[in-house]
């Protein structure tokens, strides 16, 4: 009997030669660090170091996530990964009346300079790799990053890590967007444009098919959406003037790892192998950095359950596996308790440990690409490539990523497969183990990490000292200048006759907040509304 995949695609009991009828392995596959990279990005892989290893963390105050920090930095973990919480994410103060009720809730509260300072006391800038999981104010917690880094002494040229800044899966999954797309788009192409001078080896974005994941996206679905906003992006500068072999080293990308280990190898060989051919042949990419798909992987949170928690760690195990087997650059496994709570501090440094396991116990970091030329994963390669290149084009048909988020199209497409999967458990089709089979009588204990909700008006006492204690007319003038500058243009000027990070940088030097920022473009740009809220 044949069985489907997540995306639909059928899984044949038994693979053979004829399953790699006409295929070419010299073309399709090459060397490992060769075009098209579907075997991976570089020639030798984990063979002389592994992936790195990092721990998305962040909560309460940043003086209670830099304890975090150092735990993980002691317990292993090679790279950095921060949450910011819900009015950080948006754009909003901590006494913001927006804010009430979220501060320090699913991530750490950043509201200035200060903020930022006290979240990294103590941790070498220019020896860590980090990466802000933050999309319509990315431009302004970068900044704030680098004005502590120079604190530090350390340059620009000396920071390593990433933001995400990817606004277009905001309107299709996740819904903390800001402004509307355009004056977003403008925002990510100045920040390709200042990092190229300032923080040069900085990833200036990183293009997510983790979130649409999460909303319930398939494989399929995931890579073809991700990489349809990729070329968005890739556009969007092109037209500012950008060479693209100038920002396109730098851009990168995040998915996520399921437990359906042969699909998700497949789809991670199968997007690299797309994204090589549209940068190559689609935009003119001559250099192979900039025709190479490098992403991050976080293990999937929507698979994790409340009940029986303790079985996350086998489902966390095959997730790291698939991503691992799939060729990541980067890999961050979620906790066990993440599905009650935030995370322990035992289940955040046992996550870790599942990494090293596989790098330090198993033999994949032995051979590159251990799959390559399998009759199953190669055929399941070149049918997720085909589907999503399908799904793509029908993207590319409405208009482009932009055209297509205003029609409602891939939020639509996802929606159809989020209900099928929820049908799927709720009939038994599909098995959830702990949840509709092997269920046990009665709940384990449990002690989850709770935030104290007197953060909330401790974060508004520090935002009035700190208004109190610096000059208000220095930062008025320097937000009016910011509003000027985005009355400029509507991005489409060369590179560095408005580029909006310098006024931003100027503004945040002198102790404006993340929501005076905000608000002067909110003044200048509006927000964006979705067109079916009318």
């Amino acid at each position: 009997m044949t069985r489907e995949s997540e995306s639909g695609l059928p899984i044949e009991p038994v693979y053979g030669p004829s399953a790699l009828e006409g295929f070419d392995p010299s073309a399709e596959l090459a060397e490992p660090g060769s075009y098209p990279f579907t075997r991976g990005v570089y020639p030798t892989m984990y063979t002389q170091r592994p992936w790195t290893m990092r721990q998305y963390a962040g909560f309460a105050t940043a003086a209670e996530s830099n304890q975090r920090y150092h735990q993980l930095i002691e317990a292993g973990t090679t790279g950095l990964s921060v949450a910011f919480d819900l009015p950080t994410q948006m754009g909003h103060d901590s006494d913001s009346a927006m804010a009430h009720g979220e501060v320090g809730k699913v991530g750490v509260a950043i509201d200035s300079i200060e903020d930022m300072r006290t979240l990294f006391d103590g941790i070498p800038l220019g020896k860590v790799s980090t990466s802000m999981t933050i999309n319509a104010p990315a431009s302004i917690l970068l900044l704030l990053y680098q004005l502590v880094a120079e604190e530090q002494g350390i340059s620009g040229a000396e920071l390593t890590g990433t933001v995400q800044n990817d606004i277009l899966k905001e309107y299709i999954a996740r819904g903390t967007y800001i402004f509307p797309p355009k004056p977003s788009l403008r925002l990510i192409s100045d920040m390709f444009s200042y990092c190229q001078t300032e923080i040069p080896r900085w990833n200036t974005i990183s293009i997510s098919g983790y979130h649409m994941a999460e909303a319930g996206a398939t494989p399929v679905q995931e890579i073809a959406f991700t990489l349809a906003n990729a070329m968005e992006y890739v556009r969007t500068a092109v037209a500012s003037g950008l060479d693209v072999d100038s920002f396109g080293p730098r851009l990168s990308f995040f998915f996520v790892a399921r437990t359906t280990l042969l699909e998700e190898v497949a789809k991670f060989r199968a997007a690299r192998r797309i994204w090589a051919s549209i940068m190559r042949d689609e935009f003119g990419a001559k250099n192979p950095k900039s025709q190479m798909l490098r992403f991050h992987t976080q293990t999937a949170g929507v698979q994790l359950t409340a009940q029986q928690p303790e079985v996350n760690v086998v489902r966390v195990a095959i997730q790291a596996l698939a991503a691992v087997l799939g060729g990541t650059q980067s890999l961050h496994t979620n906790s066990f308790d993440e599905a009650i709570a935030l995370p322990s501090e035992k289940a955040a440094r046992l996550a870790v440990r599942t990494q090293q396991v596989i790098a330090h116990e198993s033999d994949l970091t032995a051979t590159v690409d251990p799959f390559a030329g399998s009759y199953a994963v190669e055929s399941l390669t070149s049918q997720v490539e085909e589907a999503a290149r399908a799904l793509i084009g029908r993207v590319e048909d409405l208009g482009g990523a932009v055209a297509a988020i205003e029609h409602g199209f891939q939020k639509g497409e996802i929606e159809k497969s989020a209900y099928q999967v929820a049908q799927e458990i709720e009939s038994g089709d599909r098995t959830i183990v702990g949840v509709n089979r092997f269920r046990t009588e009665g709940r384990e204990p449990y002690e989850p990490l709770r935030v104290d909700p007197s953060i909330e008006s401790e974060q508004a006492a520090r935002l009035a000292e700190l208004r109190a204690a610096r000059s208000g007319e220095d930062v008025r003038r320097y937000l009016d200048e910011l509003r000027r500058a985005a009355e400029k243009g509507d991005g489409g000027e060369a590179p560095g006759d408005t580029n909006l990070l310098h006024p931003l940088k100027d503004a945040l030097r002198a102790r404006a907040t993340v929501g005076e920022v905000c608000n002067a473009l909110r003044d200048v740009w509006g927000v964006y509304v979705p067109a079916d809220v009318y």
